[in-house]
């Protein structure tokens, strides 16, 4: 009986409700635990004993990057040899010399094609031919081509087309016919050779033209591979009995170990032997652990860790029965985190003797830490210098004193999310077998999962995006790091996220692109061909990417080139490991997602020996560098460890100098601050000013401005300026306000460098300028604003936009937001000028603000809202405008409507009152408000639609919406006990704030005009005339003027309550004292 075989046509898999995942249609995997019996499955999985599973292997369609486009589709005769249940040796000789050879072929049911010994291709599913690029497999002279061919039942054909391109542009076609020969492969001895069965000619048989139509028209999506690799089905996990799988290992033994995300536990999996003849076995581990997202066998154990599940932390599962299964679970240590920002994985210290853990952005320290002064919440200049403490099973290669560090104020994400995550943010920490200590490695990730040591001992961290961010001068693409000791990477939460170009940390090693980053791991011992078992691997979930990182040392670190390396659609990849055997494995899968996992096999012709993955160049470079981080703590001869690592302060090598900063930072301040301050060298000075800045108390801050002013800006390469310009930063972050005189002496100094027509400059100096109130910033940066800078046909989504717009088809879904940036892209500098206008006051004496530049900077958003960006593109600019606001009076606001700087509010159609009305009193509303404002008594939306139908709404702005007439009232909730809302509301004249109390002026003609003054100067007023209406103001000369009173009426009518009815009034109050906030206590859930 033929199994069915469960086609290989991912393009049949459709999204789960969430949009995360995939499924098969019309299919269930269900397996009661308690049946023995065996079932089996539409795949033809075999679901056995209540713990143990097995599938057979199933060679996948590939499609090589090279032959992408091959479009020499024809169909071929299927051939075969006498008898139909028979396996054959099929064999054809042909003459080769060619430019390039692409073989095509597929065969019911079972074929394992090599060309000249060399295995090419293999199959057990005719309806999907395999292509390949077998160019380096052929010969000049004689080649021969062989297929091994078997059929389970039912009708058997062979059929296959190999393309020999010639240097002429001709080409020669070999494809199977009457010429080959069949050798019976089951019968004793070596069988005869005799001509070959033509069962159907091209095209004709049950299989038709299957063949012409090649893997991407008959399987969807074909893998692309490079050429002479091969991709395996090994097993599709049966979801609803073993999860989804997201994390790989491999055991002594060379089986893989799996996790599921979810509650599903851990597995041992044995994979089918490599001749593609066994099954895939695969069983549950009896550990009772769940949601484990970091697998290592290290030290005769199975080290877990954990995000959520049983809990999130590190343990440690043995086999403490003996049966050869772990199961007896140990919690090592707690590690506070959850959800997709949690705890991820864990991998071995080159030197066998540690362990290391990769933790997301949302997870906390594995120890204890203190403030001994304050975090930078928002960011800013501090008062005083930023200290910590560690608990004593803690210890950081970084300075205890990580902070937000940026010179302009952040704003949090639009949407809220990481909102109150302050630095470190994601980090690498190392601990012993046991989980006592713990040693912070790197800082500043957002969402690293997972991270590698090559040969040389070096780590890397493969890093996430934020695609809320796209279309914004602070989004940062996935990119693989280069993760040294001592490191910060600078995430920071919303718009704080460092620039690359900042000297106080480090640069990606490779920037990637949008995309969700997992597994990696990497190709040693793999049997690769030499560049590809050097290569680190690295898995994109929602791009469905494995990319292949090539390496090649530069100095002490590194640069590299991606290649993408397998990829297919779907194909949500989890997890990526090495195998025993010399084979690749990954797993797909992923918030509930369906499960499988593959292997890729080397099946071409070129030499696949182990190599040493060690690599001698630069060798020094990285020695010294080393050298330097062994002093990433307190030395034991801090003096001794001054001196080594003062000199290379000037390096030429940034990460040398980053590793000597920090080396110094590690050491204490009086053995080093004065040398560094007086370094010969500029760049020397720079670092040295840097580490005093971050270091030092606010009293040194005169001596380090002193130690920077005396380097010459004009004498600076492009990195080394931007380095001093972010040294002035750090000394007013870190050390405190400048005085008026350094301000100054910024402001000149830097002033006429800006524009410098150099992205990541422009955008520090105008910081900088800012920061310290450079006189004309205003307007410099408002002309800025009017005509497109140099980024406005830009983007910094990905390196190379034609690789970006490919990715970008491989998921629809999150491509969409890709794909609306680039239509519609944003200005980048525009962005970040608008952003750091915002917090540019006019003070007393200090006038920063022209009416001409107020109305520039606000007729730029209405330009900026044409473009397109991620989630938060658009409530960043909303929020940008408010914030330039948040600072001026409301007198102020009003009267750039009325001056015509800013665009006036204009209400939409308002709702009527529901009523009946009644005549309000205070002492009525404040009799129905002492029950009828209990919690869970009110209704949000009406609230919002009584603030309408009364007319607030015209006058006063209630968080994003309102006019400018009146008072926000937005933290009204924060200011008013309920009884003082009702009074203004309902007496709206029994007190009346001097900012809203209406004027009276009367001309020396006679005329009287009331209304409210939001300007004068000394020829002069400006008074709006309708509450309700900012446009409608007069401007009176103060020759004009007789007299001017204060009136005892508000410009707020009476009676607003009258119309409405007791409900409405107390969702009025409701919504009003609510903040905003939907969850408010008063609101019953939902409403």
């Amino acid at each position: 009986m033929t199994i069915p075989k469960r086609p290989a046509d991912r393009s049949q898999m459709v999204p789960y409700p969430s949009g995360r995942g995939q499924r098969w249609p019309g299919r269930s995997i269900a397996c009661g635990l308690a049946v023995a019996a065996c079932l089996v499955s539409a795949a033809g999985s075999v679901i056995g004993a209540e713990n143990r599973w097995s599938q057979s292997p199933q060679v996948m369609p590939v499609q090589a990057a090279d032959v992408a486009g091959e479009a020499d589709r024809a169909t071929a005769p299927w051939i075969w040899g006498a008898v139909d249940d028979r396996p054959y040796r099929l064999a054809k000789t042909f003459t080769g010399g060619c430019v390039k050879a692409t073989l095509v072929a597929t065969c019911d049911n079972r074929m394992t094609i090599t060309l000249n010994g060399t295995e090419v291709a293999r199959s057990d599913a005719w309806e999907q031919p395999v292509l390949v690029d077998v160019t380096k497999a052929i010969r000049d002279g004689d080649n021969l081509l062989v297929a091994q061919v078997e059929n389970a039942g039912g009708p058997a054909g062979f059929s296959c087309r190999l393309v020999l391109e010639l240097t002429a542009g001709e080409k020669r076609v070999v494809e199977s016919d009457a010429a080959w020969t069949a050798v019976d492969a089951a019968a004793a001895g070596a069988g005869a050779a005799v001509p070959v069965r033509v069962v159907a000619e091209a095209g004709g048989g049950p299989w038709q033209n299957v063949l012409a139509q090649g893997p991407a028209a008959s399987a969807g999506q074909p893998f692309a591979v490079p050429p002479g690799f091969q991709v395996e089905r090994l097993f599709e996990v049966p979801r609803d009995v073993l999860g989804s799988w997201v994390s790989l290992a491999v055991d002594p033994q060379g089986r893989l170990i799996a996790s599921d995300q979810g509650d599903k536990g851990l597995f041992r999996i044995t994979p089918a032997p490599l001749d593609g003849r066994g099954e895939t076995v695969v069983e549950r581990i009896p550990a009772a652990i769940t949601g484990a997202q970091g697998l290592l066998w290290a030290f005769d154990a199975l080290y877990v860790v954990c995000n959520g599940g049983t809990g999130s932390g590190l343990y440690r599962v043995t086999d403490a029965d003996g049966d050869g299964m772990p199961e007896a679970v140990e919690k090592l240590r707690e590690i506070q985190g959850g959800g997709e920002h949690g705890p991820h994985n864990i991998i071995l210290s080159p030197d066998g003797t540690r362990l290391f853990v990769i933790c997301g952005n949302h997870t906390k320290l594995p120890f204890g830490v203190r403030d001994v002064t304050p975090p930078q919440t928002l960011g800013g200049i501090r008062e005083s210098q930023r200290r910590l403490e560690f608990a004593a099973d803690g210890s950081s290669r970084l300075p205890a004193c990580w902070d937000e560090d940026v010179v302009i104020p952040r704003m949090w994400d639009g949407n809220g999310h990481a909102r109150g995550v302050l630095a470190p943010g994601g980090y690498v920490a190392s601990t012993d077998p046991d989980g006592k200590t713990w040693e912070i490695w790197s800082t500043g990730y957002r969402n690293a999962y997972d991270f590698a040591f090559n040969a040389d001992g070096e780590l890397f961290a493969y890093d996430a995006d934020m695609e809320w961010d796209f279309g914004t001068p602070w989004y940062r693409p996935t990119r693989v790091n280069h993760a040294t000791s001592g490191s910060e990477l600078g995430w920071r939460s919303g718009t704080a996220k460092w620039p690359a170009s900042y000297a106080d940390s480090l640069p990606a090693l490779v920037d990637i692109g949008p995309g969700s980053p997992v597994g990696a791991c990497f190709g040693y011992t793999a049997r690769f061909p030499a560049a590809y078992q050097r290569a680190l691997y690295v898995c994109d979930w929602t791009f469905g990417t494995m990319y292949a990182i090539h390496l090649e040392p530069s100095g002490s670190t590194y640069k590299a080139v991606k290649e993408e390396f397998v990829s297919s659609t779907p194909l949500p990849l989890t997890d990526v490991v090495i195998g025993r055997d010399g084979a690749m494995y990954f797993a797909v899968g992923g918030r509930g997602g369906q499960s499988e996992l593959y292997r890729v096999r080397y099946v071409g012709g070129e030499p696949t020996d182990p190599v040493d993955g060690r690599d001698e160049r630069h060798a020094a470079d990285r020695r010294l560098r080393r050298e330097l981080e062994t002093l990433h703590r307190r030395a034991d001869d801090p003096a001794a460890a001054v001196a080594q690592a003062l000199p290379a302060l000037a390096s030429p090598d940034r990460f040398l100098r980053y590793a000597a900063r920090v080396a110094l930072e590690h050491q204490p301040l009086e053995l080093w601050q004065s040398q560094a301050l007086l370094a010969a060298g500029p760049r020397a000075r720079i670092e040295g000013a840097i580490a005093v800045a971050r270091q030092a108390l606010p009293a040194a801050q005169a001596g380090v401005l002193a130690a920077l002013d005396a380097i010459d800006p004009s004498d600076l390469s492009e990195q080394d300026l931007l380095a001093l310009v972010r040294a002035y930063q750090l000394t007013l972050i870190r050390l405190g306000p400048p005085s008026t005189e350094a301000a100054a002496v910024i402001a000149t100094r830097f002033g006429p460098l800006f524009p410098a027509g150099a992205f990541d400059l422009d955008r520090e100096l105008s910081a900088l300028l800012v920061a310290v109130r450079a006189p004309g910033i205003a307007a410099k940066l408002v002309e800025l604003l009017a005509a497109p800078s140099g980024s406005a046909g830009g983007t910094n989504l990905a390196p190379d936009e034609n690789d970006l717009r490919k990715l970008i088809e491989r998921n629809q879904g999150y491509g969409s937001a890709v794909r609306a940036s680039l239509e519609k892209r944003s200005d980048l500098l525009q962005i970040h000028y608008a952003y750091v206008l915002r917090t540019l006051r006019d003070e007393p004496g200090s006038r920063m603000w022209s009416p001409a530049d107020r109305k520039g900077y606000y007729e730029w958003f209405p330009r900026a809202r044409e473009w397109a960006g991620g989630s938060s593109f658009r409530k960043f600019l909303a929020n940008i405008e408010a914030e330039s606001l948040a600072g001026l009076s409301d007198t102020e606001k009003l009267a750039f409507e009325t001056l015509g700087i800013r665009k006036p509010y204009v209400p939409p159609p308002l709702p009527s009152p529901l009523g009946p009305g009644r005549k309000w009193s205070v002492s009525d509303v404040m009799g129905v408000a002492e029950q009828g404002l209990a919690n869970g008594s009110r209704n949000y939306e009406a609230g919002r639609r009584a603030y309408a139908a009364a007319r607030c709404v015209v006058c006063h702005r209630f968080g994003e919406d309102g006019g400018a007439t009146g008072p926000d009232l937005t933290q009204a909730g924060g200011r008013f006990q309920v009884k003082d809302l009702v009074e203004a509301i309902v007496e709206p004249s029994r007190v009346v704030s001097d900012q809203y109390k209406a004027s009276i002026v009367q001309t020396v003609e006679g005329k009287v005009v009331s209304g409210r003054i939001v300007a004068e100067d000394e020829a002069s007023i400006t008074i709006v005339t309708d509450p309700e209406d900012a446009t409608k103001f007069a401007r009176i000369a103060r020759s004009d003027i007789d007299e001017i009173t204060s009136s005892s009426t508000s410009l707020m009518p009476a009676g607003l309550l009258d119309q409405l009815s007791e409900q409405e009034v107390l969702d009025l109050l409701a919504y009003t004292l609510s903040r905003d906030n939907p969850k408010d206590k008063r609101f019953k859930p939902g409403k």
